[in-house]
This record gives C-alpha cells, sequence and structure tokens, in this order.
C-alpha cells in the first residue's frame, strides 16, 4: 500500500486491539503503552487507545488491559478496514480449491472469459495464483479513481486495462487482482463475494461486527467520524469506491478473532494455511491475502494493513495466531511512518526485566 501521508491537526484518534499473549504482559503493556502517547507527539493523533487482551499458558482466561488518551474510538465502533479485506477474499478463495471448485493454475480467462484483454495484457496467461500474489502485472485501478470514485468490478477493471502494466512475474501490488478474485468467487459459487465470506467466515466465527456493505454509505452503529489526511470528514462513503478489494467493515475484537482463528488453523486445512504463508511467487514480500513482516528482534509476524478514505487499519499476528495486534485510526493518515514498527517491536519483541 502507498506510505503513510502527513497528518494535519484534526479530530482523529487511535486503537489498539492485542490478542491473548504468552510471556511477559505486564513488561509488553508497559512497552505499549509508552508508544502509544508517540502517535499523539510525532504522529499528528490528538486521541488514541489501547486495548490488550494478555493471557498466559495456565489457561487462564485473558485479561483486558486498556488505557487511552483524548476521545474518538470505542473498542466496539464499526470501521472501514480497506485491504484487510483482502485477507477475507484469499480466504474464501483457498476455501474453493480446498473443495477442488477451482485450481490456482486456472487461469482469468478460463472463468471470466474475455474480460482480461487488452493491449498488453491477455487473461489467458494470467492464473488465479498471480492474482492472489499481485504478480499478475495487472496496473491497479486506484491509481486513477484515487479510492473516491464508486466503480462496477467491470468498470475497475476497465480502467486497469487501460494503464502501463508492471512486468509478469513480478511482485506489485495491485487491488485489481482482488477485484479480479472477487469476480471469479461469483461465477464459480453463484453467490457474491459478500455472501460466500459471511457464509464461511463471518457467521462461523461470530464476528457481529463485520460485513460488507454492498452500496450502503453510512457506518452502522456504533460509530465514530472518519477523516481525510486534508481534515475533511468522510464518515460516509460508497463502498464501491474498493469492492472486494477493500470494502469490509469491521470492529477490533472481530479482526482481533480472524487473524487469531485464521492462523489458528480453523479456516483452511493445513495444506492451503502454507500456501497462503508461502511467499515464494512474489518473492518473499506478500503470501496469499497476507504478508510477513520481520521484526528487529527476528521475529516475523503475519497480517495485513489497509488503507481507504477516512481509515487506516494494521493487523499483525505470530504464526499460529496466539498473539494478535490490531490497530487503527480514522484517518488516511499518520505523520510519522515509523511508529507503526515501532508499536509492531513493542508488543511481539521479548522484553528484558
Amino acid at each position: 500500500m502507498p506510505p503513510l501521508r502527513t497528518l494535519p491537526a484534526i479530530s482523529t484518534a487511535l486503537a489498539l486491539l492485542v490478542g491473548p499473549v504468552a510471556l511477559c504482559t505486564a513488561p509488553r503493556a508497559a512497552a505499549t503503552d509508552a508508544v502509544l502517547p508517540l502517535f499523539v507527539t510525532r504522529g499528528g493523533v490528538p486521541a488514541a487507545a489501547l486495548l490488550t487482551d494478555d493471557g498466559d499458558d495456565s489457561g487462564n482466561p485473558p485479561v483486558d488491559h486498556y488505557t487511552g488518551a483524548g476521545r474518538g474510538i470505542g473498542r466496539a465502533d464499526r470501521f472501514r478496514a480497506g485491504s484487510i479485506t483482502k485477507t477475507f477474499i484469499a480466504t474464501v478463495v483457498l476455501q474453493l480449491a480446498a473443495e477442488h471448485r477451482l485450481s490456482l493454475s486456472d487461469t482469468v480467462e478460463q472463468h471470466l472469459p474475455g474480460v482480461v484483454r487488452g493491449a498488453h495484457v491477455d487473461g489467458r496467461h494470467i492464473t488465479l495464483r498471480a492474482l492472489l500474489t499481485h504478480t499478475s502485472g495487472l496496473a491497479d485501478f486506484t491509481t486513477v479513481t484515487r479510492g473516491t470514485v464508486p466503480l462496477t468490478p467491470l468498470q475497475a477493471v476497465t480502467i486497469a486495462l487501460a494503464l502501463p502494466q508492471a512486468r509478469p512475474g513480478r511482485f506489485s501490488y495491485s487491488s485489481t487482482n482482488y477485484v479480479l478474485l472477487g469476480m471469479v468467487i461469483r461465477q464459480v459459487t453463484g453467490h457474491s463475494y459478500a455472501t460466500e465470506a459471511e457464509r464461511r467466515i463471518i457467521a462461523p466465527l461470530g464476528l457481529t461486527g463485520t460485513s460488507f456493505p454492498g452500496t450502503r454509505t453510512t457506518l452502522p452503529s456504533p460509530h465514530g467520524r472518519a477523516y481525510t489526511a486534508g481534515g475533511s470528514e468522510v464518515t460516509d462513503l460508497d463502498p464501491r469506491v474498493a469492492g472486494a478489494a477493500g470494502e469490509l467493515v469491521t470492529t477490533l475484537d472481530d479482526l482481533d478473532r480472524f487473524y487469531a482463528a485464521l492462523l489458528g488453523g480453523e479456516l483452511l486445512p493445513p495444506h492451503w494455511m502454507h500456501e497462503m504463508l508461502n511467499t515464494r511467487t512474489a518473492h518473499g514480500s506478500y503470501g496469499m491475502g497476507i504478508f510477513p513482516t520481520k521484526l528487529p528482534c527476528g521475529i516475523t509476524v503475519w497480517g495485513h494493513n489497509g488503507r481507504i478514505s477516512g481509515s487506516y487499519v494494521r493487523t499483525a499476528a505470530t504464526a499460529g495466531g496466539r498473539r494478535v495486534l490490531t490497530f487503527r485510526v480514522n484517518t488516511d493518515a499518520i505523520a510519522d511512518p515509523d511508529l507503526e514498527p515501532t508499536l509492531l517491536a513493542a508488543e511481539f519483541c521479548p522484553r528484558t526485566t
């Protein structure tokens, strides 16, 4: 995703949710508490909140740890998750592969005849694996729309085909890939990607705050306000600006639960979980709807970020999903891009006492 941009002094807030942890919970909470105020002093975020669920190996229930500075975001608030939608879409596609209803070696042309045909691109030579790993070479339609123009999937693809294409086989992040995967899901199942994600992921996991709003421009209650990096309020937004690449509305608790379940093996069989986490096709940059981040202490966490007008979200988890961290701000940007890796290191890297 594009780098974070400078955030002016507007009424924004940040919230953080962390899943169960195994070791040194008190030092870790202190470390994240120390980072949180930096989003105000260096990140330009006037209000911030922190929530952690800290557990151990004894079987005791997790203990919540919450702190905040200012007001603006509640734990139960619904918000737009942007490209975190891609993890949901990839999970549905891999479930369909596990059911032998499609193959990752299938071409786009096999499922969407004639849809991807351009002067320098041909769907007969692009596989579903290439779409999932962002190695198709397809241009990103959002470079034109900037995430502000509602589109049908075909309109998004048409815009992308008119742009200069990337080199096939190399990692090049493009939301067009996941718009096409949403179309493939409908072609294979007869249902929309939203319906399939609801049936396969949202309902089974009890993600009561998560939805695909379709054409609904308002957020479900409860919710706060959302702002662009320039300070304009964009709480109401047509989700068709992103579609299958970024439509999702969710909560901190639900994202925590989803990534814990996914990485814990609840949603995909072992072979397909391995496929999702295999970054070889994208040369280490990306798996399928999820990417690794190696922290300074050597620990690798898995997750995704999401940016859509008025919202930035980041989820990271350890392999196996035992610890999950999700934070968000209700604007497009954080002024200091170093704050995110600092926060991840504070949560996941071992602390000495």
